[in-house]
């Protein structure tokens, strides 16, 4: 079955942006007197939403007005430290206009907070090329369950099956292959063994763009080929 749609995650995967985020964790952890927020943290909740990081972290439910608050603080922090810091993972662009060149339409499915999806899709100077983007908390649940990336498959009008989905992290790797997607892990966050020992394993690991289109998505650098994966 061909490839009809191509979704993107955000974070460590459009970009290699997690060190800013860990670096953003470390200084509020640090502020909140909390457990640091080391690897075996990071691999249990990398990829998920706020609200359901910051009762982990905090070790207990919290409020909606706490979890604004604090998920405020942390991104803000974020914001601050990544701007004018920000690029976009090699092979991005010749990826995207690929897929514009074969009318493949493309989506990106985050849990980050609308404030983050702007100010990253800007810093890239990709605001006005990927125009659709899907939230995790715009759907019931968040990743690791397949919501957000049947919610872009939907948006994109292409059954899921035949959607190759782009993820760092483990919580979205399980939830691209939920929602019955192509996944393609990018090793920006963690190796290749590492995504695969964390219980579902993407279909295919690739450091970067250009070692995808290098790769397994090699299929789109031939003008007369036909999709495959």
């Amino acid at each position: 079955m061909g490839t009809r749609g191509v979704i993107f995650d955000l974070d460590g995967t459009l970009l290699d942006n997690m060190a800013l985020h860990a670096e953003a964790f470390a200084v509020f952890v640090q502020r909140h007197a909390l457990a640091p927020f080391d690897e075996p943290r990071r691999r249990q909740l990398d990829g998920k939403r706020n609200r359901d990081i910051f009762p982990v972290l905090f070790g207990r439910a919290l409020a909606d007005e706490e979890l604004r608050s604090y998920a405020d603080e942390k991104e803000g922090l974020y914001r601050e430290l990544s701007r004018g810091r920000l690029v976009a993972l090699s092979g991005l662009d010749r990826l995207l206009e690929r897929l514009h060149a074969r009318s493949i339409p493309v989506a990106v499915a985050t849990s980050a907070p609308p404030e983050n999806v702007r100010h990253t899709l800007a810093e890239l100077g990709l605001d006005g090329r990927l125009d659709r983007v899907v939230r995790a908390d715009e759907v019931p649940r968040g990743k690791p369950h397949p919501d957000v990336f049947l919610a872009a498959a939907r948006l994109l009008g292409v059954p899921p099956a035949e959607c190759v989905a782009f993820e760092d992290a483990p919580a979205g790797v399980a939830a691209a292959k939920a929602a019955g997607m192509t996944c393609v892990g990018v090793t920006t966050s963690f190796t290749a063994s590492a995504l695969a020992a964390m219980g579902v394993a993407p279909d295919f690991t690739v450091k970067d763009f250009d070692d995808y289109l290098k790769g397994p998505g090699a299929w789109l650098m031939d003008q007369a080929g036909s999709s495959s994966t």
